[in-house]
């Protein structure tokens, strides 16, 4: 009798413990979906299929099963060994285990009444509602074939005072043909694109103008896989009182004419920044990767004037990218390696958010090394028998370390990386 109902208690332990296993939409996986996942994966975003609703989310079961597994999805690119990041995409073991054991099981809807609230959106941006909107004055026509030059808009702001921008965001008007925006802000006086007419198209000339880069400072950019920018209470950027926006606009032909009206969106601050926050660079753009070469590396580097808080990292490469890493070397000589990613891919141009802010003393320096597939191996690669060097276009290649740092915000950002001239008697 006693040996009867212990064999019965225990087929109903494992029961209720079978029960309690299983994994259901509405209250596991929905969860997980809706903190990594609906950003890109809703309707109007980046992604190909929405991940909203138990309907549009069950025949892709078995695919974002694979995707979780095999780490392709949510994009992540970081070295776990190196650095902790605030904005780490990444799913945890469990979250994978989850979404795995879902789609094994069947993909089963479960009760909807499990369900968490849904996340409210605001439809067209990832700011919420922007403050400011700034938009090409007209569409752009892009040609169905050929190479296309960067093209430049200079947008007056019309601002009679300051403005300190907490939250920024591209939108383009056109993914198919829209390779990358950015958005600078051209400051008065500046001398850059003096030769563009305000909102009509501009190809700066080889040698012209729209090369010297004095005067302008980094607002926000779009490439593919890009968030938007975040950052941390009491930070902003600055745009000064009689400012021009310029947008750089890099298109790619996609078989048929086709046309953009990219905007960006701003939310300011609502009360003086604590922090100005700016973009920099540890840039090289004089190499040569040979033909055929699987790893070549280039390096870069930049040392700092000033006592400098660096909040964010930013590798750039093209195509043929395929590794990317950030040291800090002290005036001490030590060195502290910031970022590693092991396996760049330029369809999703990341940032990497350090979890805690990097302190760097006056004098540290900040290295970059990239590496280069320019193989037949490389899948992505437009030509592995030809030599490869610095430019605009996808299949020419950069190497730019772009990193964010704060200052005071009556601080002038080149005061960070270019050295003081020194008087005589000093």
């Amino acid at each position: 009798m006693r040996k009867a109902i212990y064999i019965g208690l225990t087929m109903g332990a494992m029961a209720l413990a079978g029960r309690k296993q299983q994994v259901t939409f509405h209250r596991d996986v929905l969860p997980i979906l809706q903190k990594n996942c609906q950003g890109c994966h809703r309707e109007g975003e980046a992604a190909p299929m929405s991940f909203s609703s138990y309907s549009e989310t069950r025949p892709w079961a078995k695919a974002i099963r694979e995707a979780v597994r095999l780490k392709r999805m949510p994009p992540w690119f970081a070295d776990p060994h190196v650095g902790k990041f605030a904005n780490d995409r990444s799913l945890a073991p469990a979250d994978i285990d989850t979404l795995a054991q879902w789609a094994d099981s069947g993909a089963p809807e479960g009760d909807p009444r499990d369900a968490p609230a849904a996340v409210t959106f605001v439809t067209g941006w990832n700011i919420g509602n922007p403050d400011l909107v700034i938009e090409m004055p007209r569409a752009y026509t892009v040609p169905a074939e050929g190479t296309i030059d960067y093209t430049y808009y200079v947008i007056p702001t019309g601002f009679t005072e300051d403005k300190w921008v907490r939250l920024a965001e591209v939108r383009p008007g056109n993914r198919k043909v829209v390779h990358h925006v950015i958005a600078f802000v051209r400051e008065p006086g500046s001398k850059w694109m003096s030769d563009a007419v305000p909102g009509e198209p501009f190809v700066p000339k080889k040698g012209g103008n729209g090369e010297a880069g004095s005067g302008r400072q980094w607002l926000v950019g779009y490439a593919p896989g890009t968030t938007p920018d975040l950052l941390r209470p009491g930070q902003a950027v600055l745009i000064k009182a009689r400012s021009d926006i310029v947008l750089q606009m890099h298109y790619t032909a996609a078989g048929q004419e086709q046309t953009d009206r990219s905007k960006i969106g701003l939310v300011l601050s609502k009360e003086p920044p604590k922090e100005r926050v700016v973009v920099l660079a540890a840039a090289n753009n004089n190499f040569v990767i040979p033909p055929g070469a699987d790893n070549y590396k280039v390096e870069s580097q930049i040392t700092l004037q000033a006592d400098t808080t660096v909040t964010g990292l930013i590798p750039h490469m093209h195509l043929r990218g395929k590794r990317f890493e950030f040291r800090a070397v002290y005036p001490t000589g030590e060195t502290q390696e910031l970022l590693k990613v092991p396996r760049y891919d330029f369809n999703w141009q990341l940032g990497y958010l350090p979890e805690k802010p990097i302190v760097l003393p006056k004098g540290s320096r900040i290295e970059c090394s990239a590496w280069f597939d320019n193989s037949a191996n490389n899948p992505n690669n437009p030509d592995p028998k030809s030599e490869v060097r610095y430019g605009d276009q996808s299949w020419e290649e950069m190497m730019f370390g772009f990193f964010t740092a704060t200052l005071d915000p009556r601080g002038d950002p080149a005061d960070l990386v270019k050295p003081k001239k020194v008087k005589n008697g000093d």
